[in-house]
């Protein structure tokens, strides 16, 4: 395809001809020569936006499902998504095809509106990007800010699980005869867990905060919830859950997982005296859920590991571009 945007025959056939566009408020959706949307909100707007860089497969999987957390872990149900796709000069139609495909289910599944977005053929570009923007209505607002000293620290899933899907994926060729397809394919398998929305839809009636933890991972998710609420933390090394599959390949690529990124996961800030009935709640849906620790009014951060405190390290950058 040639460089510039897509031609309106092709934005089309390839783009608005199989988008799910309709949905709750939406009174403008996208189309040739539209260049916004409008919604109707009845509760209050949650806005996120975030780009997929890191991988090259299953890019509109990841678009859809990291914005559609970050509205999540603020309490919103997530509603509306716009999409700008670029694309590298040497690509062809089943690149686009595929990104589509991907936006379009899993927008589907989560019951969310396509309502607009830019595609365009890019020079300068070695592989796809896709950035995306969610929009969600919320009810009850949790406030990424509103941790209090002794809330205990909820956590579900497991640490870098999507890091170890996106190296399952990413790495494959060097990794198949070393580790063996069948291993790869359940690390890879990794991804359906990618969404926190099942969770969120739980938590948001008790938690006082709830994040994301992306690039950098839980340790930086921790971190970066403490900085939020001006306040120090306390987590137990041996309770953060971790996949056999992600120690496999942390192991052998010599990566820490607690700093590997981790959509999927959702840390929350729970009142004390409600964290183990969320717990059992959460366990009861079939969500993987532990308390690993607590929010601290003291400005301290650590990490207990084998009995002992020490510093709770917070990753430069994340694991995962040491090998991608």
């Amino acid at each position: 395809m040639k460089p510039g945007k897509l031609p309106p025959e092709l934005l089309e056939k390839l783009v608005l001809s199989r988008l799910p566009s309709k949905g709750k408020g939406v009174i403008v959706g996208p189309g040739t020569g539209i260049d916004g949307a409008a919604m109707r909100v009845d509760g209050t707007l949650v806005a996120s936006s975030d780009p997929i860089t890191g991988a090259t497969k299953r890019i509109g999987f990841y678009a859809v499902h990291v914005n559609a957390n970050d509205v999540a872990v603020m309490g919103a149900e997530p509603r509306w998504f716009l999409t700008t796709i670029l694309l590298p000069e040497n690509a062809d139609e089943g690149l686009l095809d595929e990104i589509i495909e991907e936006i379009s289910n899993e927008a589907e599944r989560l019951g969310v509106a396509v309502v607009g977005g830019h595609t365009e053929i890019t020079p300068g570009l070695d592989r796809p990007i896709v950035v995306g923007t969610m929009l969600g209505e919320a009810e009850r607002l949790v406030s990424p800010n509103g941790a209090k000293p002794g809330d205990a620290i909820v956590m579900t899933k497991w640490a870098g699980v999507e890091g170890t899907s996106i190296i399952a994926e990413e790495l494959r060729e060097r990794l198949a005869p070393i580790l063996g397809e069948e291993f790869l394919e359940r690390a890879s398998s990794l991804i359906e867990y990618l969404s926190v929305l099942p969770e969120a839809r739980v938590l948001r009636k008790f938690a006082n905060a709830m994040h994301d933890p992306t690039e950098g991972g839980v340790l930086n998710g921790l971190h970066e919830m403490a900085d939020a609420s001006g306040l120090g933390f306390r987590v137990y090394a041996e309770r953060i859950p971790i996949r056999e599959e992600t120690k496999v390949l942390c192991n052998y690529l010599h990566l820490n997982p607690l700093g590997l990124i981790s959509s999927g996961v959702l840390l929350a800030a729970v009142p004390r005296d409600l964290a183990k009935k969320v717990v059992e709640e959460l366990m009861a849906r079939g969500i993987t859920a532990s308390i690993i620790g607590e929010f601290l009014a003291e400005d301290k951060r650590v990490l207990v590991e084998d009995g002992e405190e020490r510093p709770a390290w917070r990753p430069e950058s994340d694991e995962l571009w040491k090998v991608v």
